[in-house]
């Protein structure tokens, strides 16, 4: 997903097989719009209803390096992810479609913690990687100030709860999470982020907020869900 509460948009996925399908969201009703190139599942994303990116990869039937870019209308491939992966995360300054930031998931045969950050066309693979490789975790922040959460770090049953910062040159270790889980879905800053749903197993409804130090068990979400997707604008913090 990608955009905000009234804004959002919403696309690829399971349906079951990988999907193409993209819908937009008002705040009060779904409709339809343009496909995807690429069919796939298990994909990140960032930016906004009118300016996405489907960036990390995803399932179809192998990991993909695939990247594509949503005008409001209409999707168009742009530059390929260095590392195919599937199950990653991102980060991304303020919704802009041209600062994107890409870190983990599993590539050909293995966890990844490698990073990318893309300028609007091109994806470069950074010298700092994730100190504990991951997939399927939960992410929140921008290109220079990230924050990656939760996570398997090894198939099939290693669930982590491990938290990571990123500064912009290096990963740090954050705060570790209340209930370790996967494929649960993240929204905010670096200092003020959300964690909602998950997998531990079974699916949960925990919900935690983190301060930029630990994080803290807050209200549950009423469904026990897990590969959630989400319209969260990193200007709206938490």
């Amino acid at each position: 997903g990608a955009g905000t509460q009234t804004a959002t948009l919403g696309f690829a996925g399971y349906a079951p097989g990988p999907s193409n399908a993209t819908e937009k969201y008002d705040g009060s009703a779904w409709t339809t719009s343009g496909n995807l190139g690429t069919a796939r599942y298990s994909v990140g994303s960032f930016g906004t209803q009118t300016a996405a990116v489907c960036a990390g990869g995803g399932l179809n039937p192998g990991s993909s390096n695939a990247t594509e870019e949503f005008n409001g209308s209409t999707w168009s491939p742009s530059g390929n992810l260095n590392t195919a992966r599937r199950g990653s995360a991102v980060s991304n300054a303020v919704g802009i479609e041209s600062a994107g930031l890409v870190f983990g998931g599993f590539a050909t045969t293995v966890f990844t913690g490698v990073t990318e950050s893309y300028d609007g066309s091109t994806w470069t693979t950074l010298p700092a990687t994730m100190g504990t490789a991951r997939g399927n975790h939960g992410s929140a922040g921008t290109q220079t100030a990230a924050l990656g959460f939760g996570g398997y770090i090894s198939a099939p049953t290693a669930i982590t709860n491990l938290t990571e910062e990123y500064n912009g040159s290096a990963w740090t270790a954050g705060g570790n999470l209340n209930t370790a889980r996967r494929s649960n879905v993240g929204i905010g800053t670096q200092t003020a982020a959300l964690i909602s749903g998950g997998q531990t197993p079974p699916d949960t409804t925990a919900v935690e907020e983190y301060n930029g130090t630990s994080w803290t068990t807050i209200t549950s979400i009423a469904l026990a869900r897990n590969q959630m997707g989400s319209g969260g604008n990193s200007t709206l913090g938490v």
